[in-house]
């Protein structure tokens, strides 16, 4: 997550020996402030960034044939195996929202000195420690819309991008497994996971090419909370006053609670543009922005009906009318209040589209649930 500038010459010499490994002679660095930049560049120099087709008959056999940023991908996977093979078994890569087992008393809810205590493999600790918790702060809370935002795809779209410090989840899985004993790497395999190492702790995003090689400097800023269901220290973009996300050249994202959204929701959300929104996630995030309330108010809901939370005591439930011209089809919103504490204690009120037929907030609450009504009223307690 750092925001130091790049250590260039480290930077340059790790790929520089990354390609020596796979016969290519050093290639011309071209530094740019930001991933934005990037894309432009790789597109000016289209032929030295060819794409790699997903077709695997249009793909020619292993080889000189194959483009660079294919074969050093080809590289970094049969190293990736090889280390599988010393540790014994396949990291295993999850969503940001699944990945954490919320079982007690396993490696994703423990913490590893009572894990390791518990009996857990050291193995399944490593993976829950560093491999699980960083996948969900660095690929899926960072990597995600700062590509998304910043490099949007396009058929023409050249080469592939490695993350440098963003790459630091199967980087550090290896690395770690080393240091703590559990695994003994082939000399030229630690060799060659030093020098992810090395691009992991000093350089921002780049992309290889035939006899040219673009790199992107670190942002600026980033701006984080603790991801709410994290055990392990998982982080997730989040900033409420302005990009979450912000580069030299001055490129940015922006996100909310980890979800990213245009720039539009941070600074000037409105009902109309709400309703002009499509996206549910940007559409609630834009809501939470003004406030629930402010919403209803302005967007002048009918309310249908309110009743008593019983599985989150102190808190109602309300059920609203949403006429199909605000969001594109008839609907009826659900405002509940959280039955978990969000990081800074506090409790938050968020809604929920349900079916414009349900004519009561127990029904609508039940629905979410796929219980009915009934059902719902002798819930013991809602999280």
């Amino acid at each position: 997550m750092s925001v130091r500038p790049a250590d260039r010459p480290r930077a340059e010499a790790a790929v520089t020996a990354l390609y020596r490994l796979i016969g290519a002679p050093p290639p011309d660095f071209v530094w740019v402030p930001s991933p934005a930049a990037a894309r432009q560049v790789t597109l000016d120099h289209y032929d030295r960034f060819r794409p790699v087709r997903l077709d695997a008959a249009a793909v020619p056999a292993q080889g000189s044939d194959w483009p660079l940023v294919a074969r050093l991908a080809d590289l970094a996977s049969q190293l990736r195996e090889r280390m599988n093979d010393r540790i014994g078994h396949r990291p295993s890569a999850r969503s940001s929202w699944a990945w954490a087992d919320p079982t007690p008393g396993t490696a994703r809810t423990l913490p590893p000195d009572e894990a390791l205590a518990a009996g857990i493999p050291a193995a399944d600790v490593v993976e829950a420690v560093v491999y699980d918790a960083l996948t969900t702060t660095l690929r899926d809370a960072v990597c995600a819309p700062v590509r998304t935002e910043l490099m949007p795809p396009a058929v023409d779209a050249p080469g592939l991008a490695w993350y440098g410090q963003h790459d630091a989840a199967w980087v550090a899985h290896y690395d770690v497994f080393a240091r703590v004993g559990l695994a003994t790497y082939l000399g030229d395999d630690q060799d060659q996971l030093g020098l992810w190492t090395e691009l992991v702790r000093s350089t921002g995003w780049w992309w290889p090419g035939d006899g040219m090689c673009v790199m992107a400097e670190r942002p600026t800023e980033i701006h984080t909370e603790p991801q709410p269901s994290g055990f392990h220290g998982e982080l997730r973009l989040h900033r409420d006053d302005g990009p979450a996300v912000r580069f030299a050249d001055g490129a940015q994202v922006h996100v909310l609670h980890g979800t990213h959204v245009p720039e539009w929701v941070v600074k000037a959300p409105t009902v109309e543009r709400i309703h002009a929104e499509r996206n549910v996630e940007v559409r609630r995030s834009a809501i939470e922005r003004i406030g629930w309330g402010t919403y209803i108010e302005q967007a002048r809901l009918r309310r249908v009906g309110t009743a008593g939370d019983p599985g989150n005591p102190g808190s109602d439930l309300h059920l609203y009318d949403v006429p199909r011209e605000l969001w594109g089809r008839p609907a009826r919103l659900l405002l509940v209040v959280n039955g978990s504490v969000e990081p800074d204690g506090r409790r938050r009120r968020y809604g929920l589209s349900v079916p414009d037929h349900i004519e009561d907030p127990l029904s609508a609450a039940g629905w979410t649930y796929g219980l009915s009504g009934e059902q719902y009223a002798r819930l013991v307690r809602r999280t």
